[in-house]
């Protein structure tokens, strides 16, 4: 009789292999037919080779014929380009990823463990991972009152730890909510659809429906569920390392210096004619914003919706810093009810994770209009204010052309000491001159004889109260720079604001 327990060692090993077989060779090669990824590939893409630590590999349930079928969340630790996180996925191989099959303690131990170790948290979901299919009501013979046991970590996470989630597949239900729940998500065009109830039900309203008309990536990628979209399930992961290289591991450390061989002297000269002379052209900001920031730092977020703002991730001088602008080529840079919630929610993001905001401003104001009043631009306008005036993060604004009204008030918290700057392109007030003329002087021309040449006097004397050095005058603008001077501008900025940055929880928690 022997003392060693090699036995129960070759039990442990066999119960492992069976678990890494997930739902039998037939499942997977359906999930590989519909060009899907299994959680284990996906996983072992995803994170750096060989760095995988699973935990509760052999839960499951045992099987009539002596085998066990394994939990359909597969989850632990692990390193992106060399940094700890934790990553948990749905297996859609058991059960299609449905609650029936899963562990439940072992997803709220994947959002528990991230909260407490302070490290980033990856969710690869695909399936329902909610309450199952009515068929499991049998199992338990009874209904019962919905609740979502382990939500509490869920949201604790959103103000403590970055969340990435990438929808890599078919998502229902509290599927679809933990792909909602995060800081950054992604869905792939044509395998990713994302939905609060499927199409069988849907269609117990209507007429039948498939899957990608109620929750493909045109829906989403244009409403905000998910923040963008993508082609591949490399470029989801691509998109996530890349995300979480500019954050730090917990809102209790700071984004880490990446120094690079930008020159933050660099001066860019085509900047000298960016904005066109005639107010009325639109120009493309994309350019602007790469020639002044890192070269190639560049990682916007959000592109799809909310398109009149433009918001992303960069590095001044190797100092991760957040990025808003206004995007003249859609409703002239003017906000919009979606691009406000845009704005709140990447204020947010940047408060969150201590993270400088370069705001490069063209706003001319709210989207006006009777759709814009249905939509409640003004609510949701405020809204956005609001999170300018609640950031403590260091902030700074070049203004490019256009601030009116109060939507281009929310381009800085006024009552902060202003690191602030402006290209001789700038045009500001409470109204554009542009039609503000007419209806200022509306009797004045109408009494006229003569109201053409009126109207062009009038032109002539505000047009020279307009010029931006008139307000500099009055030091209500602090200074007017050579647009070829942004660049060295901002990198000083950056480095002055790094030691600014304070750890730790921010005074509101990350809203979504």
């Amino acid at each position: 009789m022997t003392d060693s327990w090699q036995p129960e060692v070759d039990e442990l090993r066999r119960r492992e292999q069976q678990a890494r077989e997930m739902g039998g060779p037939e499942k997977v090669r359906r999930q590989h037919d519909a060009g899907r990824l299994t959680v284990r590939e996906r996983i072992d893409a995803l994170l750096d080779a060989g760095s995988f630590r699973e935990i509760g590999a052999i839960a499951g349930r045992p099987l009539p014929d002596g085998r066990f079928q394994p939990a359909n969340f597969v989850f632990g630790r692990g390193r992106l380009d060399g940094r700890p996180v934790v990553v948990g996925g749905d297996d859609f191989t058991v059960r299609g990823g449905a609650s029936d099959a899963s562990i439940r303690e072992k997803q709220i131990m994947a959002e528990q463990l991230a909260h407490e170790l302070r490290l980033p948290l990856v969710r690869l979901v695909e399936g329902t991972g909610g309450g199952g299919s009515i068929r499991s009501l049998e199992a338990i013979g009874r209904t019962y009152v919905p609740a979502n046991p382990g939500w509490e970590w869920v949201v604790a996470n959103l103000g403590n730890v970055p969340v990435v989630a990438l929808a890599l597949g078919p998502v229902a239900g509290l599927g679809a909510a933990r792909v909602a729940a995060s800081h950054y998500s992604v869905m792939v065009r044509g395998a990713a659809q994302v939905f609060a109830a499927g199409p069988p039900l849907v269609a117990r309203l209507g007429a039948p429906i498939t899957k990608e008309e109620l929750g493909g990536s045109d829906i989403h990628g244009t409403n905000g569920v998910v923040t963008d979209v993508v082609e591949s399930e490399k470029e989801a992961f691509e998109r996530a390392r890349r995300f979480l290289s500019y954050l730090p591991a917990s809102v209790h450390g700071l984004p880490e210096r990446v120094p690079g061989e930008d020159a933050t002297d660099r001066r860019e000269d085509w900047l000298i004619r960016a904005i066109p002379r005639n107010r009325r052209r639109a120009y493309k900001i994309r350019p602007i914003i790469e020639a002044v920031v890192d070269q190639g730092s560049f990682l916007e977020l959000g592109k799809g919706h909310g398109r009149s703002a433009v918001t992303g991730l960069a590095r001044l001088d190797g100092w991760p810093v957040a990025v808003l602008a206004g995007d003249p080529m859609v409703y002239g840079g003017g906000m919009t009810a979606t691009s406000a919630r845009k704005i709140e929610w990447f204020v947010d993001l940047a408060e969150t994770f201590h993270l400088p905001v370069v705001h490069l401003v063209d706003q001319p104001g709210f989207v006006i209009g009777v759709e814009a009043e249905r939509a409640a631009t003004m609510r949701f306008g405020v809204r956005a204010l609001n999170a300018v005036y609640q950031a403590s993060v260091p902030w700074c604004s070049v203004i490019l052309r256009k601030v009116f009204g109060v939507a281009g008030a929310a381009h800085t918290n006024a009552a902060r000491v202003q690191y602030r700057y402006a290209w001789p392109s700038a045009d500001w007030g409470s109204l554009p001159l542009e039609g503000g003329i007419e209806a200022a002087y509306r009797a004045d021309l109408e009494a006229s004889e003569d109201p053409e040449a009126m109207l062009a006097e009038i032109w002539e004397r505000m047009d020279a109260i307009r010029s931006p050095f008139r307000t500099a005058e009055a030091f209500n603008i602090q200074d007017i720079i050579d647009p070829r001077d942004t660049r060295p501008l901002l990198c000083e900025f950056a480095s002055l604001a790094a030691p600014l940055r304070t750890p730790g929880p921010v005074s509101w928690r990350f809203r979504g």
